[in-house]
């Protein structure tokens, strides 16, 4: 039987992590790489399309690295995590450590070390504090598939290919051609 990794506490993440970029999601740590080319290059796009759409409305795109921390008042429990790309709609919970607050929409550009993290750990840590909607974009095989909150579960509400438009399911009226964000 193999040792299960070491539970660190809030505070030790906080001490460890001091000039890292990590997430701690459920008692572990988690350091992050640095990403690759396409996954640059689909976030930039990405992040265009929505800073026009939600240009003058209570919502805003914020790219990573932005701590994002979601904490169960009743437990106590805190996990933080740095999405690539997260909408926020309400602004009054951004401080100076982050973002203490359920966003509507996260987004996720996958990369070959993250793939079973942003499929997993987070998606389960995402439905768990109600996120509404979660789009998991693959940069090498030009997908995305988009999640909704269905009953405390995500359900797939769209895979798509470069070829087709994304239609958000939290925000109407936001719809983002892939082949804009797909094409380097």
């Amino acid at each position: 039987m193999l040792p299960s990794p070491k539970k660190y506490s809030y505070e030790e993440f906080l001490d460890l992590t001091k000039d890292k970029r990590a997430e701690f999601i459920d008692g572990e740590i988690y350091l992050l790489a640095s990403p690759s080319f396409e996954h640059q290059i689909v976030i930039s796009k990405l992040n265009i399309e929505l800073m026009n759409f939600f240009k003058n409305t209570n919502c805003i795109p914020i790219l990573y690295p932005f701590d994002v921390i979601f904490e169960n008042e009743n437990t106590g429990e805190i996990n933080v995590v740095q999405p690539d790309l997260t909408i926020i709609c309400d602004k009054e919970n951004i401080t100076d450590k982050g973002y203490k607050g359920i966003p509507k929409l996260i987004i996720e550009v996958l990369s070959p070390s993250t793939a079973s993290i942003d499929y997993i750990k987070k998606m389960s840590l995402y439905s768990k504090f109600k996120v509404e909607e979660y789009w998991i974009i693959n940069p090498r095989n030009k997908t995305l598939q988009i999640f909704v909150l269905e009953k405390d579960l995500y359900i797939e509400y769209a895979a798509l290919t470069s070829e087709d438009i994304a239609y958000s399911y939290s925000f109407n009226g936001l719809s983002i051609n892939l082949k804009d964000i797909f094409n380097w």
